[in-house]
């Protein structure tokens, strides 16, 4: 591979294979990413988590923490909000840490545990993500989180901008495969987010404003969202 390089992947399970000399960006545009770092750039704590059960034992050592999140779809027994940067938002207890399950997005941040730093970034920070990862990381994996086996056109277009801004730095592609993701999303309106299965499903469940928050808050936040022993923490420099 060359010297600064950057390849695109899917799913949690890919996060694997890149370890101690490699830097993962999960990208999960709908919902886990964007509401992670709407999270912390709210001024709350955040603890995502790879499962229910995980779920569950992190908030029984936590002071009133707040369980938002879903697994297969569903709102799992005993959690107060979905995995909806809408829904948190709203909320006034910004003191309450919030512990974050999703199917795919958390799941992908812990996969990549064998990498020297894992970020979580969204449409609302591909600005900043690219810069620090130009500054810090001169081999990365930006990793989409796919959702039922698909690597769903929103996290292929949240991919693509962060690895345009790297190749733009001068980084090479990986692979043909990289090149060709970004390619295919390279100067596509955010719109076109709009038309996916995971933008019918909250159309269909009743969260349209959880849509209408992925497509029009676009860089619109300044900061770097760091997963580093079991919590996002927003990256100084």
């Amino acid at each position: 591979m060359p010297a600064r390089s950057v390849v695109i992947d899917a799913f949690p399970e890919s996060a694997r294979a890149y370890g101690s000399s490699w830097a993962v960006v999960a990208v999960d545009v709908m919902r886990a990413t964007t509401t992670a770092v709407s999270v912390v750039w709210s001024g709350r704590r955040c603890l995502p988590v790879p499962s229910p059960e995980e779920a569950r034992a992190v908030a029984a050592g936590l002071e009133d923490p707040l369980l938002a999140g879903e697994w297969r779809g569903e709102l799992p027994q005993g959690f107060h909000v979905q995995n909806s940067p809408t829904a948190i938002e709203a909320r006034d207890d910004v003191e309450r840490p919030v512990v974050l399950l999703s199917s795919s997005g958390t799941r992908l941040l812990h996969e990549a545990g064998s990498a020297d730093a894992v970020y979580a970034a969204s449409l609302r920070n591909v600005r900043a993500q690219v810069a620090h990862l130009v500054a810090h990381h001169p081999k990365l994996a930006v990793i989409g989180a796919g959702t039922k086996g698909q690597f769903r056109s929103e996290d292929q277009f949240g991919c693509a901008r962060i690895v345009a801004g790297l190749l733009e730095a001068g980084y090479r592609a990986g692979n043909a495969a990289t090149l060709e993701v970004v390619e295919r999303w390279r100067g596509a309106p955010v719109d076109i987010c709009a038309d996916s299965p995971s933008a019918d499903y909250l159309r269909q469940t009743g969260q349209v404003e959880d849509l209408d928050f992925v497509l029009t808050r676009i860089d619109d936040v300044d900061g770097v969202f760091r997963f580093d022993e079991g919590e996002l923490r927003q990256v100084d420099g």
